[in-house]
């Protein structure tokens, strides 16, 4: 039998699927966290259920609601779950009347039923039942209760009663001349059906509201996002981060010596245990070193996720992303992209706008991913070992700034057509479920082991060969006649002005950062490892060897650089798929590491002078507050004025042909 789970967005879909099937799919508390079909066969039967994308009608204005339109007009499912937040049911029940019109069987699940009780409310079922013409069930899919009597309703046979109050008309594609008069009648319906079926009692505030109140008040909300993002770097890179890295680099070192003595005693070649030790431990060692940071910054992400906090900030940011030529849709994908930019480009599906939605994908790569915070943790913690938590932080707020910047070039220059709407929920907040964010972490973190032990692994290989031999296939010529100082040397001149140094072994170490950006510290690993004056073991130490170079300012600027240049090979991928063609791919490449070259190369030219006296912050300061000057000056001149027509076609000025203005 085929079954589709249908809802609206922050219902508890995924959960109830979750539930049904006993899957783990990914959990969140934000519109859009399910994109594609997800496939289940639900516990104890032989059915099989689609997890279809979180929509709030059928009507195909967006990827979603086309794909959940396709599959039920189209593939028949011989049962349709619908899933209803009971706290929301008018936004909720638009939904459920068109999936009525359909010919195949509907249960409605009542989701959340007991939040609503918790509010004071009550809510008749039967009667609600009776008004729908077909079963209702209160289920809680966090709770896990009403699910195995709404599996039993699944083999029951259909028994829709005749519903006169939706009009028959309804089910058949209407012209845009019906389509006022349809949703009114639908809504005058609904209105009805909450009326009739739920019983409102005097309670006190809820404390969704009461929280509300503090998160989202004017003048607090944004020094709260603030702090928090602030606590969460400082937690996993500050704290974490200087207790746990030498701790993990002194046991990859010592297991490094252990086995490079195994198989010398053995009687194994040189090179091979060069190989092991200095290839392959060494390269996948420096990147394993940082999965307590990880830990800890998943865990945190995923808490503000499932209390439903996150929403919130979307619906923060929303005014300001508007201004920017983005919505607050476009914060989803920068959420999940900080675990990895690969879903978060992937996340870009939700928003409706062609422009907003490929503008996103763009930026998306700009926010530290979990494979960017090894660079983050290594750089802050050895040049910053005192403020390493602000230093990672501040590199967040770096990349909000940059996002906003780019933002407001593209809208003026490439994506003119920004002008989508924004509609959200905001869900009550939550007590978050330790089973889920288990998982929803070990996954994680299981995925960025498995990239260590695939392409890392494989990518310290290639860069251990090409550091022990020359172009001739000499084995053990000095590092500096190596095949990889060869190339690095051809290009290192392109890194001096952000590093000062023409540094052959941080130009081939960050071009690693295309195949993944994790790769950046295994390859600096490997080649401290096997330079001549570096330090013993297989530890990684910036200050010293290959890397000596490095000043605070340097190092601020590499990591600069290695946060917004071109992203790894997996994410290239997937912004051709949402940019749709090789050309615009190309184009958001080059903007992306140039602005990040330019960047780079702003902070150390400023940083280093600043470190040798040249300047103060007084100064930068004064320049600031010249250049601010200037810039309103120039503004205030080229001011226009606001009844002088601005020469488009159809300007807003005009009164001419305001019918055809699309705004």
């Amino acid at each position: 039998m085929k079954v589709g789970l249908v809802g609206n967005q922050n219902s508890g879909k995924t959960t109830l699927f979750n539930c049904l099937t006993g899957m783990n799919a990914k959990i969140g508390n934000w519109p859009g966290v399910t994109i594609e079909k997800k496939l289940g066969t639900i516990k104890g039967t032989k059915h099989e259920i689609t997890d279809l994308p979180g929509i709030y009608s059928l009507s195909p204005y967006s990827a979603e609601e086309e794909v959940s339109r396709n599959f039920v007009f189209n593939e028949k499912p011989d049962v349709i779950i619908n899933i209803v937040d009971a706290t929301c049911l008018e936004r909720s029940l638009f939904l459920t009347t068109q999936l009525l019109e359909s010919n195949c069987k509907v249960i409605v699940a009542l989701n959340m039923a007991d939040k609503l009780e918790e509010k004071g409310l009550s809510i008749d079922e039967k009667k609600m039942e009776e008004m729908l013409g077909t079963k209702v069930i209160k289920i809680s899919a966090l709770k896990e209760t009403g699910i195995e009597e709404l599996i039993k309703e699944i083999d029951k046979p259909i028994k829709r009663k005749e519903n006169k109050v939706i009009p028959e008309y309804l089910s058949k594609d209407y012209d845009i001349e019906k389509y006022e008069e349809i949703v009114n009648q639908k809504y005058s319906f609904i209105s009805r059906v909450v009326e009739t079926c739920i019983k409102k009692k005097k309670r006190p505030e809820a404390i969704s509201d009461r929280l509300d109140k503090i998160f989202l008040n004017r003048w607090l909300a944004f020094p709260i996002f603030i702090i928090i993002m602030f606590l969460i770097y400082y937690l996993s890179v500050g704290i974490v981060g200087n207790f746990t890295v030498d701790l993990v680099g002194d046991a990859v070192g010592s297991f490094g010596e252990w086995v490079g003595s195994l198989m010398e005693n053995i009687g194994l070649s040189e090179w091979l245990n060069s190989l092991v030790v200095d290839g392959i431990i060494s390269g996948v060692g420096a990147v394993l070193g940082f999965v307590p940071q990880l830990i800890i910054l998943f865990l945190c992400i995923a808490l503000l996720e499932t209390t439903g906090y996150m929403s919130r900030i979307s619906l923060l940011l929303d005014k300001v992303f508007r201004k920017l030529g983005l919505s607050g849709k476009s914060l989803i994908p920068f959420i999940v992209g900080s675990g990895c930019s690969v879903p978060g480009i992937m996340g870009t599906r939700i928003i409706e706008n062609e422009d907003e939605r490929k503008m996103t994908a763009i930026l998306t790569p700009f926010i530290p991913c979990s494979a960017k915070l090894p660079i983050i943790a290594l750089f802050a913690g050895y040049f910053f070992p005192n403020s390493s938590g602000i230093v990672s932080s501040s590199l967040y707020f770096f990349a909000i700034a940059v996002i906003i910047i780019s933002a407001l070039i593209m809208k003026k220059f490439v994506f003119k057509h920004t002008s989508s709407t924004y509609i959200s929920e905001l869900p009550e907040y939550k007590l978050p479920s330790a089973k889920y964010i288990l998982k929803d972490v070990f996954d994680k973190v299981m995925a960025f082991i498995k990239r260590a032990g695939t392409i890392i692994l494989l990518c310290s290989i290639i860069i251990w060969f090409l550091l022990s031999f020359s172009f001739k296939m000499e084995y053990g010529v000095d590092v500096q006649e190596s095949i990889l100082a060869s190339i690095g040397n051809k290009i290192s001149w392109v890194f001096k002005p952000m590093l000062g140094e023409n540094s052959w072994e941080a130009a081939v170490s960050a071009l690693q950062g295309l195949v993944a950006k994790e790769q950046v510290v295994s390859s600096m690993a490997v080649i401290n490892g096997l330079a001549e004056d570096a330090s013993e073991g297989a530890e990684i130490f910036v200050k010293d060897g290959a890397f000596g170079f490095f000043t605070a300012s340097s190092a601020y600027a590499f990591m600069v650089f290695n946060l917004f240049s071109a992203p790894c090979f997996g994410a290239i991928g997937a912004m051709k798929r949402e940019l749709g063609s090789t050309k615009k791919l190309l184009k958001a490449l080059a903007f992306q590491t140039s602005l990040a070259w330019v960047l780079a190369t702003f902070v150390y030219q400023i940083g280093s002078r600043i470190e040798k006296g040249i300047f103060n912050m007084v100064d930068i300061g004064f320049i600031g507050v010249i250049v601010g000057l200037v810039i309103l000056i120039i503004r205030a001149l080229n001011k226009k004025n606001k009844n002088e027509c601005e020469e488009c076609i159809y300007c807003r000025s005009c009164n001419k042909n305001q019918k055809n203005v699309l705004t």
